[in-house]
């Protein structure tokens, strides 16, 4: 299995307590499906990916609190401290009609409605009402594109292709 098929669906930020919990930062629509009891996570280390079974996870102060099957106090999971959290490929939701996942966005290159290549997208931010798609630009200063309707016309994931209708100030 290579990293590719891997998705990050966290980061073990620190532990909590001396029964070996672990603090989890979420980077998932999915936490609640995620860290539900008996789901399969891998967490990465530099000898590759370590599976573990989720044995319990509770939501506290907007991190999960996750114990692993198998661990039983902060001696066995210290080590995965500052570790990704990942699920495999299989493990994805299927989304509906206009949701994608971040990597399926990142790095697709972004066109206007004539086909002009206006660049490629670099990162998302969630800022609460929309997404907004940075779009790095060769010689200029990046693009902040709102995914909304008005404004995002075509998204082809398979090609990693999105037409934008560059609406007046867009992209200045």
């Amino acid at each position: 299995m290579t990293k590719e098929n891997y998705f990050k669906v966290g980061t073990i930020v620190n532990t909590h307590g001396i029964h070996g919990e672990v603090k989890i930062l979420a980077i998932t629509d999915f936490a609640d499906e995620r860290f539900k009891k008996g789901a399969e996570l891998q967490v990465e280390t530099k000898d590759g990916f370590v599976p573990f079974k989720v044995k319990s996870s509770r939501l506290h102060k907007n991190m999960w609190l996750v114990l692993f099957e198998g661990v039983n106090n902060i001696n066995d999971i210290e080590k995965y401290k500052t570790h990704d959290v990942y699920v495999y490929g299989d493990a994805r939701e299927t989304l509906g009609d206009d949701e994608y996942y971040y990597d399926e966005i990142i790095d697709s290159r972004v066109f206007d409605l004539d086909g002009n290549d206006i660049g490629v997208v670099s990162e998302i931010m969630t800022t609460g009402a929309n997404d907004v798609w940075v779009v790095q630009r060769p010689g200029q200063k990046e693009a902040l594109i709102p995914m909304i309707d008005d404004v995002v016309k075509n998204v082809d994931v398979d090609n990693k292709r999105i037409t934008i209708d560059a609406l007046e100030g867009l992209l200045d």
